[in-house]
């Protein structure tokens, strides 16, 4: 043992050891107040250093330190991907995603509002936002707030597309970790899930949820936040004080003006309260969108600029003006460049991020059906009644049927069935979490459900994009609402027509609400932008035209509101959503992103490396079709891969396979059971020490090969692996102590080191020459090694810097604590890398013969 080492007696006693001292052929270890004898040594010594296992004749097969080279150098290259955390994530490589993925994970403090229209994909984003984080350390605490209703969706998306396993947090969960005790049951988990009625009706919990602290806090549906400066809403308060503990606030919601504008800026207010702290002057704020974004269309297809348009850059950073002398002077590329520039600096996009199915495309068509009933029965009964025949006509589609409220869900699905004899499930608050889940599936089948009846909680989250026909039973007066009903099942990964069916009463005001909502907002058939704002002002015209039927006041109502959508639509796509747009998905930006993970996908490298370092670890691979596998833990394999179930899984290296069925996993270098495997293979001593003859050599003698690895100790939340993740350096040392630049050629097998190791002059002499000669070379590598990490780093880091310093000048939303973190990561990551420190990792003796 040497000094550094663990002295382990027979009895079990340990101590560190500090010094060793020699008398007579005997060693004495000494601790800071303990000293024992050799002879004291316990039999079971764990020589786990290299050095010390070749040493002491415990080596491995060739093959074994070859692996562990490879796992090393896998490990580098793995750690500072820029698609770290994207790869493994089992979704579809669509742009706009994956923009937003990428540009809310590079920020320091993501604190944003993704409000993509209804059906394109937050929650993804929300999972690549995460995933990515939390893989490269910056995220290891996260809290997911969601409805009661989608606590076990979200449990499940998250662990099918990206094997994030989180803990389910419920009344009962906290109760039985704190069982009398004085301890806060947030701190007993890294990744919790909970719905937010949890904290509703018990502020302890709100407030041990805000004390725990969190990396990424994120909350879904994140519409139901109202908020007054005289009344703020229950759910609001929660969110606000548990904020108040987060690092990160992730905001989802596809109707983000469904509560108006104040409803807007009170979650603003959420992200950052400094910034967005007074209603009246957000609201002036915006009214300026119209005027850069005209400034910034110009920019953009390359149109001069007149006097008053130039005015916008007055007072702005040179870097901006440096831009505008470009564009001036007609530099390729400068109009687009610098309209990005003022959409970072003006626009909202740093804040909020939406995406549209205009920009997107691919989107499938809306087909609305209206249908009058007669009013000679009560409603529940007569759409009961159509409801039945339309089940018989579509032959056994699936039609998602949405009601108001439980009791009419409930009455529905009574009468329907007392009509025809047809599958039906229901979903509604009244039945448990599992049971909703339970129906759902059930609808998703084959074979399953023809309709599912659900209550107004139905109307959100939820994801049937497998139908093709929706039922509005409930007609909400609120556009907004109804567009997340029909999104249930506009979404992405629909196929086909979506049909919108929608039975009324006739000559009641159920035909005004009709045709208001159709004819004059035309919300059944499309996606309308501004649809809260224009129910808002006609709030007045739509109370009295529902008072009582009337052709007249209902076609008065019509004609007005169509006016008023077309003003209002004018007005968003010439401000606020073109700004939006612009910053909310730069598809050039994102190409490389998506062609880097391509490449990945298609590449066969972490297939055949999986198999080759599967094998030592005992797992049993069996072949099921191209590039599908079967592994099963084996006789042989000790506990070291907690993602492999007992049961064996079935992985797919081929994306469109795993996306085809879910049953399959989807294996990348993301995965946990490859970043197990490769933790295991490194942690272990396998391959750490091996002994070869070289058949064929051109001269005889000893060649040392070391691998050293240069690490960089410091908090995973400063995500140094970026700049310095953990480098293999492999040196060769010849038995006089010179170091060999160049491979010598032979053959190798293996070899024996009895006969060497009974030669006291290369245990005492020899090896230690061979040994710390390496370690010199490899010492003269690491200055090198960080001055280029600092170099990388300097530029990343101050670029962002300097940008956010430039941005913070014209744009509030840029915080002094964003800048300021920025600059302590920046100081932080400069000590750690210059730390950075020389490790052996594993030898290989080599002998050479002729």
């Amino acid at each position: 043992l040497e000094p550094g080492d663990t002295f382990v007696s027979h009895e079990g006693e340990k101590f560190p050891i500090t010094s060793i001292t020699e008398e007579a052929g005997v060693l004495t270890y000494h601790g800071a107040d303990r000293s024992a004898p050799e002879a004291e040594l316990g039999d079971a010594i764990n020589l786990n250093k290299p050095e010390d296992r070749l040493l002491a004749g415990q080596t491995d097969e060739p093959e074994a330190f070859a692996l562990r080279i490879d796992a090393l150098q896998r490990q580098h290259w793995i750690r500072q991907l820029r698609v770290r955390g994207f790869l493994g994530a089992r979704i579809e490589l669509l742009p706009h995603q994956l923009f937003i993925a990428s540009e809310v994970a590079r920020r320091p403090l993501p604190r944003v509002l993704l409000a993509d229209e209804v059906g394109l994909g937050k929650t993804i984003e929300a999972g690549l936002i995460l995933h990515r984080l939390h893989l490269t350390g910056r995220a290891s605490r996260a809290l997911i707030l969601v409805p009661d209703s989608l606590v076990h969706q979200w449990y499940v998306e998250l662990l099918r597309r990206f094997n994030l396993k989180f803990s389910i947090y419920d009344q009962e969960r906290c109760e039985s970790i704190t069982a009398g005790a004085d301890v806060n049951p947030f701190l007993d988990d890294q990744l919790i899930l909970c719905s937010l009625s949890l904290f509703q009706e018990n502020e302890e919990f709100t407030a041990q949820a805000r004390d725990a602290g969190w990396d990424l806090l994120i909350v879904d549906e994140a519409h139901h936040l109202t908020w007054s400066e005289e009344n703020p809403g229950a759910e609001y308060a929660v969110v606000e004080t548990i904020a108040a503990g987060s690092q990160g606030l992730i905001l989802l919601t596809g109707t983000p003006a469904q509560s108006g504008i104040s409803g807007h800026f009170a979650r603003l207010r959420l992200l950052d309260p400094a910034r967005y702290f007074n209603e009246a002057a957000f609201i002036a704020e915006s009214s300026h969108y119209v005027e850069v974004a005209s400034v910034v269309q110009k920019l953009i297809n390359g149109t001069k600029l007149t006097p008053d348009e130039r005015k916008v850059f007055e007072g702005k950073p040179g870097r901006i003006l440096k831009h505008l002398a470009e564009f001036d002077a007609a530099v390729s590329g400068a109009g687009v460049k610098l309209a990005r520039e003022m959409v970072d600096e003006f626009g909202p996009g740093r804040v909020i991020l939406r995406n549209t199915r205009a920009a997107i495309g691919g989107i499938q068509n809306r087909e609305p059906h209206l249908i009058p009933l007669k009013n000679d029965s009560s409603p529940i009964v007569a759409k009961a009644k159509w409801l039945a025949g339309l089940c018989k006509e579509l032959a056994g589609e699936k039609i998602l049927v949405l009601c108001g409220t439980l009791a009419e869900a409930e009455a529905t699905s009574e009468a329907v069935q007392a009509e025809l004899a047809v599958k039906t499930a229901l979903f509604h608050e009244g039945m448990t979490l599992i049971q909703r889940d339970r129906n759902a599936a059930w609808f998703s089948e084959t074979d399953g459900a023809q309709i599912l009846i659900c209550s107004g909680i139905g109307s959100e989250g939820r994801n049937f994009q497998f139908a093709h026909h929706v039922a509005l039973l409930d007609i909400p007066e609120d556009p907004e609402i109804v567009e997340q009903r029909v999104g249930r099942l506009d979404r992405i990964g629909q196929t086909s027509t979506i049909h919108v069916h929608v039975p009324y009463i006739s000559g009641t005001s159920e035909e005004t609400l009709v045709r208001w909502l159709h004819e004059g907002i035309n919300c059944f058939a499309e996606h309308i932008h501004g649809a809260s704002e224009i129910a808002s002002q006609l709030q007045p015209d739509l109370v009295d035209a529902l008072e009582k039927f009337s052709k007249v006041k209902t076609t008065a109502l019509v004609k007005k509101t169509r006016t008023l959508v077309g003003k209002v639509n004018q007005e968003l796509q010439a401000g606020h959503d073109q700004l939006l747009a612009l910053n909310s998905c730069r598809p050039d930006e994102v190409r490389p992103l998506i062609d880097e993970i391509k490449n990945v996908d298609t590449s066969t490298d972490l297939e055949n490396f999986l198999l080759r370092i599967l094998d030592p670890l005992g797992v049993e691979v069996e072949t099921m079709s191209q590039r599908s596998w079967i592994l099963r833990p084996g006789s042989l394999m000790v506990d070291t891969l907690p993602s492999l179930p007992a049961e064996g899984l079935t992985a797919t290296f081929d994306r469109t396979s795993a996306l085809s069925r879910d049953d399959v996993s989807f294996m990348s270098w993301d995965h946990p059971l490859v970043r197990g495997a490769l933790d295991a293979i490194l942690g272990s001593t396998h391959g750490n020490a091996t002994c070869v003859i070289r058949q064929g050599a051109p001269t005889q003698g000893l060649l040392l090969e070391v691998c050293f690895v240069i690490e960089c100790i410091a908090p995973p939340a400063l995500h140094v692996d970026r700049f310095l993740p953990p480098q293999p350096i492999v040196v060769s040392v010849d038995h006089k102590g010179t170091v060999q630049t160049a491979d010598v050629p032979g053959t190798d097998q293996p070899g024996n080191l009895n006969k060497l190791l009974s030669m006291p002059d290369f245990r005492q002499q020899v090896f230690p020459k061979m040994l710390r000669m390496a370690s010199k070379s490899a010492q003269g590598q690491i200055k090198k090694t960080v001055e280029a990490a600092k170099m990388l780093m300097t530029v990343v880091l101050d670029a962002e810097i300097g940008r956010l310093t430039d941005l913070q000048e014209i744009n509030p939303s840029v915080t002094d604590a964003e800048i300021e973190l920025l600059k302590s990561q920046r100081a932080q990551i400069v000590e750690a890398i210059e730390s950075a420190r020389l490790r052996t990792d594993c030898v290989r003796l080599i002998q050479l013969v002729t």
